[in-house]
């Protein structure tokens, strides 16, 4: 993010708001990716599933997409799903809106269908790219955006490649460096991103990394960020993975979000995740970046996460006083 954009993310922690959004812009999606947290039973609280809400298409969702964006004037907007490219003829309309605006906007897809061209020229806008490993695998668990199509429908644009890890790829030594070979060189490839798979609360799956596990992952990742210039794993990144925040009261991610379901109205909580996400074993790559950040120390010795703690009080007695004192609770 650019000094501007912080600096303006900063001013809408001040005033108790967040200063980003992530959007679920559809409920629709022609994937079934194991492990996929958006399709959990629990997602949304477990009363109502993503499959089951509300959403819309046409002139209504555009109108109502930038009404959100407008009444949270927000600095970044990830837009995820479903699958977004559902609603690509909506997407024409509200990526330039955005643009316009002045709000940074990552779309976050499988590519199962045509990246639309003129989308390379929208300022602001970064396309993410989820890949599940290489081809044998992620052609399995992600039909039907296999590769074939995904080479097929990023050509000619600039994106992000995101593969979360999940347990299946560490039991493979050189996994993630075969995975590297394939991507850095192409073209396309702006930058890669590696999560790890964040299970929920009592979650026991195939995908579910053990803590050797992840000590085995954040130690090839240190090795491998040397060698593969694309790969955009700074070490306080890496050593956010090895100790994530406790709980979604101490995530800046989770605190500096505001997500959104398909109806424009039910807030996913405690983040983007939704449900009950186990902390302890988080690897959101947003989550350790910004945790990263806050560890930083201006001048060598002031944490910039002291300022945003103090900043998210303030912000806190901002929204009081417009909204007035909380109710007491009941007895």
């Amino acid at each position: 993010m650019e000094a501007a954009h912080i600096i303006a993310a900063w001013g809408k922690i001040l005033r108790g708001t967040a200063p980003s959004l992530a959007i679920e812009i559809t409920r629709e999606c022609p994937l079934r990716c194991p492990g996929c947290y958006a399709y959990n039973d629990e997602h949304l609280g477990g009363a109502i599933t993503l499959r089951e809400i509300r959403d819309f298409k046409g002139r209504e969702l555009v109108d109502r997409f930038l009404a959100l964006v407008d009444r949270h004037r927000p600095v970044h907007v990830s837009i995820v799903g479903g699958e977004p490219l559902v609603r690509y003829r909506e997407l024409n309309a509200i990526l330039p809106a955005l643009s316009k605006r002045g709000v940074h906007a990552q779309l976050v897809t499988s590519a199962v269908r045509e990246i639309p061209a003129e989308w390379a020229a929208i300022k602001g806008l970064s396309l993410v790219v989820s890949i599940d490993g290489l081809a044998p695998e992620h052609d399995v668990r992600r039909a039907p955006a296999t590769y074939d199509r995904i080479l097929k429908h990023v050509h000619g644009h600039q994106i992000t490649v995101h593969c979360t890890i999940t347990r299946q790829q560490v039991n493979r030594a050189g996994y993630l460096e075969d995975f590297l070979k394939f991507w850095s060189p192409r073209p396309e490839t702006k930058r890669v991103w590696f999560s790890l798979y964040t299970p929920q609360l009592g979650e026991m799956s195939d995908e579910r990394l053990t803590q050797d596990d992840r000590r085995r992952v954040v130690a090839d990742l240190m090795a491998l960020r040397v060698r593969y210039p694309k790969l955009q794993a700074p070490v306080g990144l890496l050593n956010a993975y090895a100790s994530p925040p406790e709980s979604p009261e101490d995530c800046v991610f989770a605190r500096t979000t505001a997500s959104f379901s398909a109806d424009l109205e039910t807030r996913i909580t405690p983040c983007q995740l939704g449900g009950s996400p186990d902390c302890a074993n988080c690897g959101c790559v947003a989550s350790a970046a910004l945790k990263a950040v806050a560890r930083h120390q201006l001048f060598g010795f002031i944490p910039v996460g002291s300022i945003f703690t103090g900043s998210v009080k303030i912000g806190d007695r901002m929204k009081r006083l417009k909204t007035g004192p909380l109710p007491a609770p009941a007895l």
